[in-house]
């Protein structure tokens, strides 16, 4: 089929990789612009831009899809099909109408739950037991297009947002060569979503990161898990940062404030929270890396130290 691929982040790599090896011509890429990264603020491409360069694919990265002049050139293109990926930018009506068998997109939930910017690490924090990949028609709406096919995961108990979003862009490629694969056959029934069910996945606020002692210690653990590797949760520590990587909550209680460190050996650093105890086991501060709270310790000495107050 001939297609135009529409993605940005490393998660759509995959997917635009497993349509090339499947056969399809990919007659151009969007991507978003080039951004400032790193420490010195380097111009640098996006993953997707970056894998269809050695790839040999034609690119394009406009700041928004409403220039003419780009829905002239895609338009001349005469795509059957666009996928989109975790794109990032706003599809206009004008250039969901130009493939002459529309749009499909593959998101990283199981809709109409999570519909947005940040399904994965919505569904981690709120405690979800099952995720997935639902293989969309698109239409005007956010994320509110009729389900073509939904392939589903178990979310682990300990499983990070990182590492969940590594095992759905692989379930994410898999499902959209299916989907396309059974679109030629004549094969797959759209079913519109009940919008009864939905719910939004905001994009994640920078403070939504810091740790609030006040919550319980199990909110506490999966917002550590749903913020991980981007942004990092993180709570104060003598005025300093520092970054929570990995945490455990405990089912025994304390009669310390919350916030408290009120127990710290080779196993981990408790803290008090709401209702429980949050183990830190994997910790970073500023400028360092990450360490185990038995390395952390061997330099500083927390116990009775009060989390989470700003310098």
């Amino acid at each position: 089929m001939n297609l135009v691929f529409a993605g940005s982040s490393d998660f759509a790599v995959k997917s635009l990789d497993a349509l090339i090896r499947a056969g399809h011509r990919v007659l151009a890429v969007l991507t978003q612009p080039d951004r400032p990264a790193g420490r010195r603020r380097r111009m640098t491409p996006t993953p997707v831009k970056a894998y269809a360069r050695t790839a040999g694919l034609p690119v394009m990265a406009p700041e928004s899809l409403k220039d003419e002049a780009v829905i002239e050139k895609l338009s001349r293109l005469e795509p059957e099909l666009m996928v989109v990926v975790d794109y990032g930018l706003i599809i206009p009506r004008s250039v969901l109408e130009l493939p002459s068998r529309g749009c499909i997109n593959g998101h990283a939930s199981l809709l109409p739950r999570w519909r947005g910017a940040a399904p994965v690490e919505r569904a981690v924090m709120a405690g979800d037991r099952q995720t997935g990949i639902t293989v969309m028609q698109m239409e005007a709406g956010l994320d509110t297009g009729p389900i073509l096919l939904v392939r589903s995961t178990d979310i682990g108990p300990d499983e990070s947002a990182g590492h969940l979003r590594d095992r759905l862009a692989d379930i994410c490629a898999a499902a959209l060569v299916e989907a396309l694969n059974r679109l030629d056959a004549g094969d797959l029934s759209p079913r519109r979503q009940n919008d009864s069910l939905a719910c939004y996945a905001a994009k994640i606020r920078p403070e939504e990161a810091r740790l609030d002692w006040r919550r319980t210690a199990d909110e506490l653990a999966r917002q550590v898990r749903a913020f991980d590797p981007r942004p990092g949760a993180y709570t104060e520590y003598r005025g300093k940062r520092l970054k929570i990587i990995e945490a455990e909550p405990l089912a025994e209680t304390s009669n310390v404030e919350t916030g408290t460190v009120f127990r710290a050996s080779r196993d981990g650093i408790d803290v008090a929270a709401d209702d429980g105890v949050l183990r830190l086991k994997t910790i970073q501060l500023p400028g360092g890396k990450p360490m185990s709270a038995e390395a952390f310790l061997n330099g500083h000495d927390v116990l009775n130290e009060r989390l989470g107050i700003p310098e």
